[in-house]
């Protein structure tokens, strides 16, 4: 015979499953940062659109990059 159990399985307060995730800091954006990025490189943020996108110039190119983005990063 099987016994069925309704409750839920509880989980032990060490077990490494309950963990929450840390916050993710993001980044705020202004005119003039430095920043890099994984595929273009080195930049500088030349317009902020709100919490929305960022425009940077690369040297040779261009990009409007929508926030948050994991390859970007403020110098």
């Amino acid at each position: 015979m099987k016994r069925s159990s309704a409750a839920p399985r509880r989980q032990l307060p060490g077990s490494p499953f309950n963990v929450p995730e840390p916050e993710r800091i993001l980044d705020e954006f202004s005119v003039l940062d430095l920043v890099t990025h994984d595929k273009y490189g080195l930049g500088t943020v030349t317009a902020v659109e709100g919490l929305d996108a960022v425009l940077v110039d690369f040297g040779a190119h261009k990009a409007r990059i929508s926030i948050p983005c994991t390859k970007l990063t403020k110098l």
